[in-house]
């Protein structure tokens, strides 16, 4: 079994021209909402939801379901993409979306200007770029350059304001769509301040656990609650101010409650001892906040196996001073869908902003094509993939505990695999924008595959041949990870019905314009 835990964590630690081709996707769509089209062939994909008590259709259609029956999926908006003959040149990353509104809410906790630039453009960041508007923490966009911003730090905790836009009773409240990057290091920050807040979002987002952090904030004192029966979203917060203390919490559900409480720590009046009490999944993503914390100028001072139950401390005397400016790394997790391709095709593929001096835990991604069977060259920023001919994939067994989003491309690799592959320690899927494990299980069993599935791994055999079922409507679930990771079925010589394929705006609206930017049919 193939496992990065020791060797990814301890670099992580250690660091805190494509060819134009005529676009020959069909769309097809009978919405008539009126918004301005992304920078792509998607035909209004979206809209905003300004309050959590209106979801779109959409959202009430697939928000809270993995149902594959036809009958239940709303194809009024789906994207047929041609065979793919190979997948073959070079891809400027945008940016990270984990990157890109942690450095927003650092730069909001910061004392001084910041300047974001590579900012992603996407729902997600969009939500906390309204949030921040929202609690009045002066944001400037870049008129000439839509990835870039200037912030004007609070120079410490972000406080209610007192605003004609809060409810009757002064609550402020942020709506945060199905943003994860948003609602737990917002849910986390904003009881450092005062003030009364509700974090609410679309369905899905209220399927998705925050009782581990909010257990972890009521340990310092908190006075912060989630839904009891639920253990989710909303969030209510009456804020006071916290002057610090110890807290024990789980790792096993999702890393970003540990990142949330160290991002937010700073902002307290005393000292701040976190520490796991039982396993840390994902903990390339805290080794990354770490990171930025300290380039955000605070020391984390860790103890213990980040692999194990480490623990945490942040020195009262800890506070946030501007950079002035950073750079958002580009996005590992989307590198992923073109590096796969490469290995998939045998074409040839350079993907720039994320290489061997990354941060970001999904490059690890790239190990496991190699694993596979294709090569790999790196560069600090940038990596490429080929598989030379005559090369089979070969099946693999895999720990990606590590690398959770890259590992839904794995699946989709996996069909064009020799033998089984083995997707070990990926509970977290169960608790992601949809249920992952139950929805790639499906897609890729009817793609014909034949899919055990198991509580936190499954085992995908790939079809007989690697003859993939030409024509298949693939249900996204309103999951960006799925739309893009099964758009290289398509790779199998067959066409692929992606439905929904908008659902990628949450964090990267072009995806379907670059992969076409990189393919021959």
């Amino acid at each position: 079994m193939i496992s990065f835990k020791a060797t990814a964590l301890t670099a992580l630690l250690a660091l805190t021209t494509a060819p134009t081709q005529t676009m020959s996707f069909t769309i097809t769509t009978t919405r008539t909402t009126k918004t301005t089209p992304p920078p792509a062939f998607i035909a209004s994909p979206r809209t905003h939801h300004p309050e959590p008590t209106t979801p779109t259709r959409r959202h009430q259609l697939h928000s809270s379901t993995t149902s594959t029956n036809p009958e239940s999926t709303d194809t009024t908006n789906t994207l047929t993409l041609p065979p793919i003959k190979t997948i073959s040149g070079t891809v400027t990353l945008p940016g990270s979306k984990s990157l890109s509104n942690r450095c927003l809410l650092l730069a909001a906790l910061s004392s001084g200007t910041t300047r974001v630039e590579n900012l992603l453009s996407s729902d997600d960041i969009r939500y906390m770029l309204e949030a921040l508007d929202k609690l009045n923490v002066p944001v400037a966009r870049d008129a000439d350059d839509e990835t870039a911003v200037t912030v004007t730090g609070c120079a410490g905790p972000i406080d209610a304001p007192s605003s004609s836009d809060n409810d009757d009773d002064g609550v402020c409240e942020l709506f945060l769509g199905n943003a994860g990057t948003a609602m737990r290091p917002l849910a986390a920050a904003l009881c450092m301040g005062t003030g009364k807040f509700v974090l609410d979002g679309v369905p899905r987002m209220r399927e998705r656990p925050i009782a581990d952090l909010v257990d972890g904030l009521q340990q310092l004192g908190a006075d912060v609650d989630c839904v009891a029966k639920t253990g989710c979203p909303p969030v209510t917060i009456r804020a006071k101010g916290l002057e610090g203390g110890k807290a024990s919490i789980s790792g096993k559900m999702s890393s970003q409650f540990l990142s949330s409480l160290l991002m937010a720590a700073p902002a307290a009046t005393g000292d701040i001892t976190i520490s796991i009490k039982d396993e840390l999944i994902s903990a390339p993503y805290v080794a990354l906040t770490i990171g930025l914390m300290k380039k955000f100028g605070v020391e984390v001072q860790v103890t213990g196996d980040m692999g194990g139950t480490p623990s945490f401390f942040i020195p009262a005397s800890s506070s946030y001073t501007s950079p002035k400016s950073i750079l958002v790394e580009g996005d590992a997790s989307s590198a992923s869908y073109f590096i796969g391709g490469a290995a998939i095709t045998g074409g040839t593929v350079t993907v720039r902003g994320c290489g061997s001096e990354s941060v970001q835990g999904d490059v690890a991604f790239a190990n496991v094509m190699e694993q596979m069977g294709a090569t790999v060259t790196w560069a600090p920023e940038s990596i490429t993939v080929t598989r030379e001919e005559g090369v089979t994939l070969r099946g693999v067994d895999v720990d990606c505990g590590e690398i959770p989003d890259a590992a839904m491309t794995l699946a989709v690799v996996a069909l064009f695999a020799e033998g089984p592959t083995t997707i070990r320690n990926v509970y977290s899927w169960r608790l992601k924008e949809t249920e992952r494990m139950k929805a790639i299980v499906a897609e890729c069993t009817k793609l014909g595959a034949k899919v055990e599935e198991y509580r936190d791994y499954c085992v995908i055999h790939p079809p007989e041949g690697n003859k993939l079922n030409d024509g298949v409507l693939i249900e996204t679930y309103d999951d960006h990870r799925m739309a893009m990771a099964f758009s290289l079925a398509a790779c199998a010589g067959v066409s692929v019905i992606i439905n929904d394929p908008g659902c990628t705006a949450k964090t990267f609206p072009t995806y379907f314009e670059m992969l076409e930017s990189v393919a021959t049919h």
